[in-house]
């Protein structure tokens, strides 16, 4: 399948060639799935921690003679029933995080690319970089492709100057082609990839392709 190149100024300018085993497969909502939960599982810090009635500070004494007070009984101040005292199954820190294949993972990846060029929400631009490193730079190239919006841009690289510039616009994500997320990239509303990252997203999943010529 062909992709449409843009310029810096959201001019079409040549066409490339996409590999169909990337950008052209059927959408597989389960997998896409599988893969977003498996991203926010492995978020998880997991940390949170109550105290039972073992651990609460505080006196084992009988807090009052077992009758004649028409109370009920009571064993201690660190009761669950108590104001201040332990807690019943409270959580305990854990660890959320699943492995999943790594084919899997790739599959859904393309799944969601796929998705994307599907429903024309991919558009591919010219290689850039922001020399300056600063946002106002990089917020007024990005006025040309429907700002605001929840946008993922696609690096061909770790290229430092763009991500500083894009580190405080709260509507944009960056991602390096060969590490891509499945959850910030099937949220995205747009997704904006440059030109020699969808070359090597090409080559990176096994398929080489040419530019196709104009």
């Amino acid at each position: 399948m062909n992709g449409t190149v843009y310029s810096k100024d959201g001019k079409e300018l040549r066409t490339i060639e996409l590999a169909d085993a990337v950008f052209g497969l059927p959408v597989n909502d389960d997998l896409i799935w599988y893969a977003i939960n498996n991203e926010l599982a492995n978020r998880r810090q997991g940390n949170a921690c109550t105290k039972d009635r073992g651990e609460v500070h505080g006196s084992n004494a009988k807090p009052y003679r077992q009758k004649g007070t028409g109370h009920a009984r009571r064993g201690d101040k660190k009761s669950p029933l108590i104001v201040g005292g332990g807690v019943i199954f409270g959580p305990k820190p854990r660890d959320f995080s699943w492995a999943m294949p790594k084919k899997a993972k790739r599959q859904a990846i393309k799944t969601i690319l796929s998705l994307k060029a599907q429903s024309d929400t991919l558009k591919i631009i010219e290689d850039f970089s922001i020399e300056s490193g600063k946002t106002k730079d990089l917020a007024g190239l990005l006025d040309n492709f429907n700002p605001g919006t929840r946008t993922v841009l696609v690096l061909k690289d770790d290229d430092p100057m763009i991500k500083r510039a894009a580190a405080n616009i709260p509507w944009l994500k960056y991602l390096s082609y060969n590490r891509l997320c499945a959850h910030e990239l099937f949220y995205g509303r747009q997704v904006l990839m440059l030109e020699t990252a969808a070359k090597n997203l090409n080559d990176f999943y096994g398929q080489k392709v040419k530019e196709a010529a104009e």
